[in-house]
């Protein structure tokens, strides 16, 4: 294997690097590590690129760390951030560092070291910290930084709060050399002031050479931030997002931004990946077939191999003429994914297909839900209705509760069946 910063640079991981020399550097074992600030029961997909770095350092034999910012998730980032962040009960953060913490556990193992720096932060007198560490800061270093600038420009601007938050980054670099000699942080681009901040406190402090690198915000094509939809982030936590939507959602990634998260977001071979991308470009390519290798490499790494399965088989499950059988756990799953009618059971048996469909807005019509069925493209449950005047009966009901109505293959209703 190269050294672990070509291979990262290869990848697009490498953004911006403190020393030129780093991989000569690297070329020697290393501790390192990144941060997580808990501003939320669970991570996101932008937050991935920050575990798959850790992962890839620990390929190569170096230690990593991952740092939970419990102490600093009270102040909030303020990189990347035009508005003050809300503060956060003390109740709350705790929650959520233990829900992170065993997260990244999961999906880094048991040799990578997890710390919290409300363990040394909570321990400091704050006049000490005055004394010992602000003074090692100067106020024009620190309002050159990018994230404070753009707070300064703004109207609402920053508070003290805010802006001491790039000291506290940086005494957290400060005490992981000191304690775990570690001489490499990564971070996001947005990072690059923190990072730098706390190389300088190092080497004022303790004349010891460390070093940074960032790695690039993960971003669509158009410039939007992938991870960020109408409905909200893209959790990596199961509680907050179901492994099948975790799953849809990458294999919709646009054609062109595939292949850039195939060697961000996977441990597959570049070799392997270029054929995927020069395969794109042949006449004879399956649309959709570097996506569906995305979304399983990624979702087989954040969900385990249970919460793969568990997504292919809601997946192949709602394919109309499917030959997968759909079961309660199925339709259960989706319930909260695709539109959804609450009916009566009265409402249901009995009564035909092509009145159903135009109760539920499946078509604008009786007679042309009538047409959908002679034209071929009417389906319950995954089957096609042939019959204009076919009754529902309560074997068509999916475990007492679930019904699915669908137009061709992109047009889906559920319906879930209650009683008075």
């Amino acid at each position: 294997m190269t050294n672990v910063i070509d291979t990262l640079q290869k990848r697009g991981f490498i953004d911006r690097k403190t020393d030129e020399n780093l991989a000569k550097i690297l070329n020697e074992s290393v501790t390192c590590y990144v941060g997580f600030d808990p501003t939320s029961d669970s991570l996101h997909l932008g937050n991935l690129v920050g575990i798959i770095a850790l992962y890839w350092l620990k390929k190569f034999n170096h230690k990593a760390i991952a740092l939970v910012g419990g102490a600093t998730a009270r102040i909030g980032d303020p990189s990347g951030k035009s508005l003050e962040r809300p503060f956060l009960d003390d109740s709350i953060i705790l929650h959520n560092a233990a829900k992170i913490e065993k997260f990244l556990k999961k999906v880094l193992g048991n040799d990578v070291e997890f710390v919290n720096n409300n363990d040394w932060f909570s321990k400091i007198l704050f006049t000490d910290f005055l004394r010992d560490v602000g003074k090692q800061f100067r106020i024009g270093p620190m309002l050159s930084k990018e994230s404070v600038k753009l707070r300064m420009q703004s109207e609402e601007g920053m508070s003290f709060t805010e802006f001491s938050y790039q000291i506290l980054q940086g005494y957290d670099y400060y005490y992981l050399n000191e304690h775990k000699n570690v001489t490499l942080q990564m971070g996001g681009s947005d990072q690059w002031g923190n990072i730098t901040a706390g190389i300088e406190l190092v080497r004022k402090m303790s004349k010891k050479p460390v070093y940074g690198f960032t790695f690039p915000l993960l971003t669509r094509s158009d410039g939007k931030k992938f991870g960020k939809t109408e409905d909200g982030a893209i959790w990596l936590d199961e509680d907050k997002l179901s492994s099948y939507q975790f799953y849809q959602y990458l294999i919709r990634v646009p054609d062109q931004d595939v292949i850039k998260l195939l060697k961000m977001l996977t441990f597959l071979d570049l070799e392997k990946i270029l054929e995927i991308e020069n395969d794109m470009a042949k006449s004879t390519y399956i649309p959709n077939t570097a996506q569906k290798i995305l979304a399983e490499e990624v979702t087989k790494f954040v969900h385990e191999k249970e919460g793969l399965e568990k997504a292919l088989k809601v997946t192949d499950g709602l394919k109309p003429g499917s030959d997968a059988v759909l079961d309660v756990d199925i339709l259960k799953e989706i319930s909260n994914d695709m539109p959804k009618f609450d009916l009566t059971i009265n409402e249901i048996l009995g009564n035909k297909f092509s009145e159903i469909s135009f109760k539920i807005n499946l078509t604008t019509s009786k007679s042309e839900a009538v047409k959908l069925i002679k034209n071929g493209g009417a389906y319950l449950n995954n089957k096609k209705v042939t019959d204009p005047n076919y009754l529902i009966n309560e074997s068509d009901i999916i475990g007492k509760k679930f019904l699915l109505f669908s137009s061709g293959k992109k047009k889906k209703i559920l319906i879930e069946i209650f009683s008075k």
